[in-house]
């Protein structure tokens, strides 16, 4: 008479174990641990078990690959954190909730808007590609055709060299697009489009500029921040580091100075009106269009709309739109942009007028290692774009010298 096939045994450090009975005599199949951990004998493990285990792993490989994208997004939360600039991570939860004012000198008010639902199916082909692109849902895109070809190889050798993956040249032209796949630059092509094509192929810097506001629309839409940049622009270090990423529009001035890159009261004195002669005015510099780093949010589209539309009625610089709509005020007849505005550290984020004009001839200042250098004011870009990299990259100290101040 064989014995029974599964019977319970207690040991002092076990609950207990659940034995079974096979051909070869008796094994622990199942063992109960104090605390209600348990465990299960390799000699009870079926086949059919491993098989289906064996099937899991492709679920589970795919769980797997999610979790490290949470993790990756996690860690980059805790970066901006770590670095105070992670304001725009921990509103989010209070932006609806009514709040009572803290003690004197302790409120502050939110500024960061939330961002938009990402939508792929407005562009499955681009979506697909920033997938492979982005890093952290961002990426430097600049828009290109082949009149610019040589200034666009300077601005991809200098992102290179920083060592900046995350990065995407819009191709206006066939010529574009071959140019950069053979130098292994990640390239994006749109469908046909009679009206971008036109100007996109033909175009020149002003013309090609105001493009962008059409074409990135599409980026936001599909939930990504971009740092959207001219080709004139050399980059020294990777500007991602230095972003505070609070606001929908953070963005490079063309102010030369803390007055004009920041804002300054300006007295107008008018001696007719006696007593009442002084009247304070606020003055900035406008922000360049050329380099900023734009938030998919609400804010940040109907920025670009406003701009594409008033470019599509009126014959203007794309720059003097830009500023308009983020800087006119609300008034009777107008209902102004709800955008929260950063303006970019003028010795981080350089316009060509503070190189040139001002930093060059400071010895100390002249020290400073910019994060990049825009090439704007002057129509001898290409020329200057080479001497940047020779000062800053090769140390050769006398490269800005030959140059005037002014425009040729």
């Amino acid at each position: 008479m064989f014995p029974s096939s599964r019977e319970e045994v207690v040991f002092p450090l076990r609950t207990r174990e659940i034995w079974t009975y096979g051909g070869g005599g008796w094994d622990v199949c199942w063992v109960v641990y104090g605390g209600g951990h348990s465990g299960v004998s390799a000699s009870c493990e079926s086949q059919e078990k491993v098989e289906r285990l064996k099937s899991d792993l492709p679920l589970l490989s795919a769980r797997n690959a999610e979790l490290m994208r949470q993790i990756g997004d996690i860690k980059g939360r805790l970066r901006l954190a770590e670095q105070g600039k992670g304001h725009a991570q921990n509103q989010y939860s209070v932006l609806s909730e009514p709040h009572k004012a803290g003690p004197f000198s302790t409120v502050k008010g939110l500024r960061t808007n939330p961002t938009v639902l990402p939508d792929g199916s407005v562009n499955p082909r681009l979506a697909k590609l920033f997938e492979e692109v982005a890093i952290e849902k961002e990426l430097i895109v600049a828009l290109a055709n082949s009149k610019v070809k040589e200034m666009l190889e300077v601005w991809f050798m200098s992102i290179k060299r920083v060592g900046i993956p995350n990065y995407l040249v819009v191709a206006l032209d066939d010529e574009i697009v071959d140019f950069c796949k053979k130098n292994d630059v990640s390239v994006y092509q749109r469908d046909p489009n009679r009206g971008i094509d036109e100007v996109g192929k033909s175009g020149g810097n002003h013309a090609v500029s105001g493009l962008k506001f059409r074409i990135l629309r599409e980026f936001l839409q599909l939930g990504y921040s971009v740092l959207l940049s001219d080709v004139d622009i050399v980059y020294l270090q990777n500007p991602f580091d230095h972003l505070y990423r609070d606001s929908d529009i953070e963005s490079m001035s063309d102010g030369h100075n803390n007055m004009t890159a920041y804002g300054y009261n300006d007295v107008f004195d008018e001696p007719s009106m006696g007593w009442a002669r002084y009247a304070h005015t606020m003055w900035i510099w406008v922000y360049n269009s050329g380099f900023f780093y734009i938030r998919p949010t609400l804010p940040s589209i109907e920025l670009l709309d406003r701009v594409a539309d008033r470019l599509a009625r009126e014959n203007a610089w794309d720059q003097a739109f830009f500023n308009e709509v983020l800087f006119f005020l609300l008034r009777p007849g107008y209902d102004g942009l709800y955008a929260a505005r950063r303006t970019m550290d003028m010795y981080q984020f350089m316009n060509r007028k503070v190189l040139f004009k001002t930093v060059r001839k400071d010895a100390n200042l002249s020290k400073l290692k910019p994060v990049i250098v825009h090439v704007n004011y002057h129509p001898d870009k290409l020329p200057r774009m080479k001497a940047v990299m020779e000062f800053y990259v090769n140390g050769k100290k006398d490269a800005l010298q030959p140059f005037p101040d002014d425009s040729l």
